[in-house]
């Protein structure tokens, strides 16, 4: 491609050169969002507990190191966040789209599973943001969390899942107010229910599928790469003056 024929971004997006580690990275949104930093010239470091499967999309993705660590781990965080700092001088934005998704009736499901769930999804949200944040109280900086339209609307057998998204968006907010005054904005975004690896299991089921469609006003699930743009938004100029939300990606589903 030559340089007339590259594609133009608008700057109110604009990512290039900046320093992005994602968590998460190689999950059905996590991989979405890397794809669409890489497009517009992000560093990416890129974190997640399966190895294997990052070093393959980290050969992938130009300007991208793999940095294997479990988001449940402060220690591996704090590993991540020195390695990213040692190979790019320092980092500007971080993207949380690390979690599990267990569906189930209330009285059916188990304790370790609810525990699995809030460990995963608020703890290690929290351990995330409290790493990433330390390291950009200087210069600030952006964290954005993968909430859910659960962090909302109340979904039958969603009791451990909904739970922690709900914490979640709550815990951003709590998390924004503490460090506005030093420039590092925390936010979420909260898809509505989305074909990933993660849920097709559920959405194979043909009843699932149709219940979950027929939820959404705009009559399809959704698509990770309807992601991409709220987090551009949110880590580009354009968000300069946006912390402590969630922003529903959802078809309208928080409509219903």
């Amino acid at each position: 491609m030559t340089a007339s024929s590259e594609p133009m971004f608008d700057p109110m997006f604009d990512v290039e050169g900046r320093v992005c580690l994602i968590a998460g990275a190689c999950g059905g949104l996590g991989r979405a969002i890397v794809r669409g930093l890489a497009e517009r010239r992000a560093n990416l470091a890129l974190f997640d507990i399966n190895r294997k499967g990052l070093e393959t999309l980290a050969a992938e993705i130009p300007n991208a190191v793999a940095l294997p660590g479990d988001i449940t781990n402060e220690s591996s965080l704090r590993d991540a966040v020195a390695q990213t700092v040692a190979h790019f001088g320092h980092l500007d934005h971080a993207v949380n789209a690390a979690g599990v998704l267990p569906i189930a009736p209330t009285e059916t499901l188990d304790e370790a599973t609810f525990r699995h769930c809030i460990d995963t999804n608020i703890t290690g949200a929290y351990l995330f943001t409290k790493a990433m944040a330390g390291a950009m109280t200087e210069h600030g900086g952006r964290v954005v969390h993968i909430a859910s339209v659960s962090s909302f609307v109340a979904n039958p057998n969603y009791a451990a899942y909904a739970s922690s998204k709900a914490g979640l968006s709550q815990m951003v907010r709590v998390m924004a107010r503490e460090w506005a005054s030093r420039n590092v904005l925390v936010n979420a975004i909260g898809p509505a229910l989305t074909l990933t690896p993660l849920t097709e299991d559920y959405l194979s089921d043909p009843d699932f599928l149709k219940n979950a469609v027929a939820s959404i006003p705009m009559g399809r699930l959704g698509e990770p790469e309807d992601l991409v743009g709220a987090v551009l938004l949110l880590l580009g100029p354009g968000g300069a003056f946006i912390t402590g939300q969630t922003i529903y990606v959802d078809g309208g589903r928080t409509l219903v």
